[in-house]
Order: C-alpha cells, then sequence, then structure tokens
C-alpha cells in the first residue's frame, strides 16, 4: 500500500467555493456494498435509504473563530496563527504562517493581547502563551479558519457550521453534517430514524496531507474527542435491536471506532472522554459503524484513506471518478456520498 494509491486529479472547478444557499439540496451519490451498485439523488431525500431503528451519530462540534493575525515584537512581521487545541485558560498549540517564530518570541495579535512562543513542536505547529484568554477576543480578533482551498469569503460564517454545532473547540467544520436543515431532521424523526451526538474536535490533520510514500509511517496527531454516556446507550441499544450505526462524517466514524476499542463484551462502544490518535487505512476491522455518510475528499488524505478502508480503494476511486464525470461538487462546501 503506497499513498500514491490514493491519489487522483481533480479539475479546480469542481472544488466548491460557496455552500449551496439550500444546505439539503446538495447531490448524493449512494454507494451500496453489498451488490456494488450506484444511485445518484439529493441529499434530502437521504431518508429513502434509512429505515425506522437506523441511528445517525453528529458530531456536534462547533468552529472556533480560530484564525488570528498577529505581528512580531519588535519589527512589527506579519505572521498568521491557526489555533488548535488549548492546554489551558492561557496556552495553546497553534499552526504557524510566517518565518522567524522561534522560542521567545513576543507577538502581538491584532485587537488582541500580546502572546509569547514557549514551545516548538516541530513543523509549523508552536505553544503559543497568551496574556489573556484568547477567547475573550474572538468576537474583535477571530476569523473563521476556512480551508486553504476555498477562496471566496463568507458571507455568513453560520454557514460553516452544522445547524446542530454546539461544543466550541474545532479548527475545522465536520463538512458531512453541513448537508443536514432542522427541517430534514425533524422529518427523518418522524420517520422512526434517531440521532444521538458525539464530539470530536478538528485540529491538525484536516490541514495535514500525508507526504509519507507509505502511509503506515505517517504519524497522526490526536484530537478530543467525546462520546457521552447517553449516546453509547443509545449506539448499544441500536446494535441490540438490529438497527444500523450510521456515522454522519470521518469524524464521527473516528470517534466511534476509538470508543469501540474500550468497549467491554457484548457492547458496541463504552463512553468515552480523551484523545484519539486512530488511523483508519484499508485493512481496518470496523466495530462501530454500519454505514457513513461523508463528503469527496483530498486526493492523499488520511480522510480518503478512511473511506477506502469502508469500503473499497478501487470502488472509490471509480466513484470519484463518475462523480468528476457527472459534475459533482468537491470538498467542503460539496456535494455527499452515503456508503451503505
Amino acid at each position: 500500500m503506497k499513498t500514491s494509491d490514493f491519489d487522483y486529479e481533480l479539475p479546480t472547478e469542481l472544488i466548491a467555493q460557496t455552500p449551496l444557499e439550500a444546505r439539503d439540496q446538495s447531490r448524493l451519490m449512494v454507494l451500496n456494498r453489498r451488490d456494488q451498485s450506484i444511485e445518484h439523488t439529493t441529499f434530502n431525500k437521504i431518508g429513502k435509504f434509512l429505515q425506522p431503528g437506523d441511528l445517525l451519530v453528529l458530531n456536534e462540534t462547533r468552529v472556533i473563530p480560530a484564525r488570528l493575525f498577529a505581528s512580531k515584537v519588535p519589527g512589527g512581521g506579519k505572521i498568521e496563527l491557526l489555533l488548535l487545541h488549548k492546554e489551558d485558560d492561557h496556552t495553546w498549540e497553534v499552526l504557524v504562517g510566517g518565518k522567524g517564530v522561534k522560542i521567545g518570541r513576543l507577538l502581538q495579535v491584532n485587537q488582541g493581547p500580546s502572546a509569547e512562543v514557549i514551545s516548538d513542536l516541530s513543523g509549523p505547529r508552536r505553544l503559543v502563551r497568551f496574556a489573556e484568554p484568547i477567547e475573550d477576543f474572538f468576537p474583535v480578533a477571530g476569523h473563521v479558519p476556512l480551508p486553504p482551498y476555498i477562496k471566496v469569503e463568507l458571507d455568513d460564517p453560520e454557514r460553516y457550521q452544522t445547524v446542530y454545532a454546539s461544543q466550541p473547540g474545532s479548527a475545522a467544520a465536520p463538512t458531512a453534517g453541513l448537508h443536514f436543515t432542522a427541517n430534514l431532521m425533524d422529518k427523518l424523526r418522524k420517520e422512526g430514524i434517531d440521532t444521538t451526538y458525539v464530539t470530536l474536535h478538528v485540529g491538525l490533520d484536516t490541514f495535514a496531507p500525508v507526504t509519507e510514500d507509505d502511509p503506515t509511517q505517517h504519524v497522526i496527531h490526536t484530537e478530543y474527542c467525546q462520546v457521552p454516556a447517553e449516546a453509547a446507550h443509545q449506539i448499544n441499544t441500536t446494535r441490540r435491536k438490529g438497527g444500523r450505526i450510521i456515522a454522519v462524517g470521518t469524524t464521527s466514524v473516528r470517534t466511534l471506532e476509538s470508543a469501540a476499542r474500550s468497549a467491554a463484551y457484548g457492547e458496541v462502544v463504552s463512553k468515552f472522554d480523551g484523545s484519539t490518535d486512530l488511523f483508519i487505512l484499508p485493512g481496518f476491522e470496523f466495530r462501530a459503524v454500519d454505514s457513513m455518510i461523508t463528503n469527496f475528499h483530498l486526493p492523499r488524505s488520511s480522510l480518503i484513506m478512511l473511506v477506502s478502508a469502508f469500503y473499497d480503494r478501487q470502488q472509490i476511486l471509480a466513484a470519484y471518478g463518475l462523480a468528476k464525470e457527472m459534475r459533482y461538487r468537491f470538498y467542503s462546501f460539496g456535494d455527499a456520498m452515503l456508503i451503505l
């Protein structure tokens, strides 16, 4: 297995730059693993492929305005900070854009507090201590950290949040959930399809491609995730009753499969609260996830590797090729895929 096995070419015009006006009007490609069939529809018709007793597992993380602009002190050189992980009230792991940001470097956040670089975590990652809690300055200093392939500013930052986002902490949105509307979720519940919520705060690996030739040598950074006791109970009850556990997004997949590793005998998942470094590659044995809703991912990314592990690499790449032919929209604001 090589990283190049997960590569594909994508015309830039297929990278969605803005979300659709109606979230649930995005296109939906449905892959059936049993008979290898493919069906095309729109996301608001997803209930056709679900059944009473199924359980949607959604990641309720909320994107924080984690992109900050700052200047070096002294000198005034401009840099950019992307907040990745909170260590304590004043200290964050950050991704730095700019040169010469060494240990001891003093910074001044635009419309925010002063800060000091206190540790070099390798590459562009640093540990930064702010003079005051940076969250207090989010309304004036923080910016929504859209992925680098999106070149257009959002008129409404809430379009980069799911409608159920409630737990602040992510540097990026769990984009498979962006297709849901409150009305669609209500409709699905009335049809007997339940929902439960987990949390995974999306961090560095959303922005870090797999650069090693051998993907098994890639070190995936940890991300915080949580499966509350109530969610674990719903998931275990669903499986016992014969319902399917449908993960909404790769972040929900990682959360569920992380919680499955510590599950007691006879259970699917356990209550979980901590960090995960789970890297899912082809050959992985899925214990918790029966079906998956996901977007179309970047080539050579850990996410396309995860999706290929759930189905089949060649089938996934063939589906991506078909999506290109049919002019599907790709990446964060793009269309969706349901793998049954």
